[in-house]
């Protein structure tokens, strides 16, 4: 009964809507209706400034730590054994995209399943992180950036030798690219959104 209530409560941190609650009790605004209707850090940032943007994305990278963490301060393990704290990640992000408080809606699970590897394997945060800023800067676009860092990720997690992480890598990849459909089109296009800085961007102002 501990585990599971446990996953629960890692279920109910993930489905903390941060950009919603963040934008109605600072902002007056329900990000839901504006920009592009995501509650995550990029349409957080784009709507209501950078300091707002930044807040989200600390609290969904902690709410994915804190219940990956969980299993380790509870004492609990399961037949994962090490990777025990992977499954409740899991729940943290299933709770992320699917929140019982925002109508089982919810954002893009980036910002979570990092705060996951920081709590599971911060040397691979570090790695992540590296990598999405530098992508961030040559390619000025948050959506484009963070699917090929979740690709390179699940390519370098091979080295650490741990199949768990690697597994979850790879379908965390493609869930990733499955909820960034819509952007992948405007991407091809040539008209998804770009942050105000990075080489992308100047490239784009230059034409």
């Amino acid at each position: 009964m501990k585990i599971i209530g446990l996953l629960i409560l890692a279920y109910l941190l993930g489905a903390i809507p941060n950009g919603v609650w963040v934008g109605k009790l600072f902002f007056n605004t329900d990000i839901r209706q504006s920009g592009s209707g995501n509650i995550g850090t990029t349409n957080t940032y784009r709507v209501l400034g950078p300091y707002a943007g930044s807040a989200v994305m600390v609290l969904d990278i902690a709410k994915g730590t804190v219940a990956t963490l969980l299993p380790t301060w509870g004492h609990v393990t399961t037949v994962l054994g090490t990777a025990t704290p992977l499954l409740f990640g899991l729940f943290a992000i299933l709770g992320h995209t699917v929140s019982i408080f925002d109508h089982f809606k919810g954002g893009k699970a980036v910002a979570t399943s990092a705060g996951m590897l920081l709590a599971y394997n911060p040397i691979m945060f570090v790695i992540a992180a590296g990598l999405w800023v530098t992508l961030i800067y040559w390619t000025s676009m948050v959506s484009l950036a963070s699917m090929i860092a979740f690709s390179l990720i699940t390519i370098i997690s091979l080295f650490f030798r741990d199949p768990y992480l690697t597994g979850i890598a790879l379908v965390l990849t493609i869930f990733v690219f499955y909820r960034h459909r819509t952007n992948i089109v405007r991407i091809r296009q040539g008209t998804e959104s770009m942050v105000p800085f990075g080489r992308g961007y100047h490239r784009k102002q230059a034409k």
